[in-house]
């Protein structure tokens, strides 16, 4: 079972150490209200998730960034609307929210 798993990952360009928990990732974005403001696949208020992943593609230090975004705020990067600051949020649920982003928002 393990070796289709990872010919699986292997195959659509995803190593293990990457592999994204989706289920976990949309609970903790339902549960913090990010979708009042994003959308995976449509501008709301702040970018469409999928923009998100596709602007940061390839940036070796965009999970860092964006951890940091989601935990303190900020603006300037998509526009004028500030991103609010999420400082209840663990770090470990950001994290996961933020490897679900940069990995374009499967819903899979």
């Amino acid at each position: 079972m393990k070796q289709v798993v990872l010919a699986a990952l292997l195959m659509t360009g995803v190593s293990m150490a990457h592999a994204v928990d989706v289920a976990r990732a949309k609970k903790i974005v339902a549960a913090n209200a990010c979708m009042g403001c994003h959308a995976v696949d449509r501008k709301i208020l702040g970018p469409a998730f999928r923009d998100v992943a596709a602007k940061y593609k390839g940036d070796k230090g965009a999970e860092a960034q964006l951890v940091s975004k989601v935990k303190n705020g900020g603006s300037g990067v998509w526009g004028v609307v500030p991103m609010p600051a999420h400082p209840n949020m663990s770090d470990a649920d950001i994290k996961t929210v933020v490897q679900w982003i940069l990995a374009g928002a499967p819903d899979k």
